[in-house]
């Protein structure tokens, strides 16, 4: 799956889950129903979701298929380019790294309590 992801060179703490790994921002995958995009501002941010998902309605010709993360689309002429597109442009590295810190540590002092 292609990954356009936060390298340790501009975040050396890495991903949480395990450090080794560079902080994931946006991943393509091909399945074997669908083509899927993963863009994890959408999970941690409620406002991009809220936004992304109106403007869905306006610009899709079918129901937004969605998980957490996750966009899911089944036939190539549903994908929304150019939405996706003004997406990708919503959330710069700088501001995923520090919504990205602060869940984080938000996790960590709720699992501490």
């Amino acid at each position: 799956m292609p990954a356009f992801v936060v390298p340790h060179s501009t975040f050396p703490e890495g991903y949480h889950c395990n450090p080794k790994e560079p902080l994931p921002f946006i991943q393509l995958a091909a399945q074997k129903s669908h083509f899927a995009l993963y863009h994890m501002g959408l999970y941690a941010q409620p406002e991009l979701l809220a936004w992304f998902q109106e403007e869905c309605k306006k610009r899709m010709p079918v129901k937004l298929d969605m998980g957490k993360a996750c966009l899911r689309f089944k036939k190539e002429a549903h994908i929304p380019f150019e939405l996706l597109s003004e997406l990708a442009q919503k959330m710069s590295i700088e501001e995923w790294i520090a919504l990205y810190e602060g869940s984080v540590k938000d996790s960590r002092k709720r699992s501490k309590a």
